[in-house]
C-alpha cells in the first residue's frame, strides 16, 4: 500500500492497472483501494494549500511583502 501511495504522490499518472492488481493481491477490495487513493489524495491537497498559505511556519514578512 505505502508503495502504491508513493507513486500517487510523487506522479498519480504512472499508476497502472498492475498498482491496483498488487493492493488487490494483497487483501484490499475496490473500496479499499478507492479509500487508500481519496486519503492520500486529500493529504496531498492539504499539505500543498497549507505550504502554500504558510501554515505552520514562524515568519515575518515585512508589510507589503506578498
Amino acid at each position: 500500500m505505502l508503495e502504491y501511495v508513493v507513486q500517487l504522490t510523487e506522479d498519480a499518472t504512472r499508476i497502472l492497472p498492475q498498482h491496483h492488481a498488487r493492493l488487490r493481491a494483497a487483501g484490499y477490495d475496490d473500496t479499499a483501494i478507492l479509500q487508500i487513493t481519496l486519503i492520500a489524495a486529500w493529504f496531498n491537497y492539504i499539505n500543498r494549500v497549507a505550504d502554500a498559505l504558510g501554515v505552520g511556519r514562524d515568519h515575518k514578512t515585512a508589510a507589503g511583502d506578498s
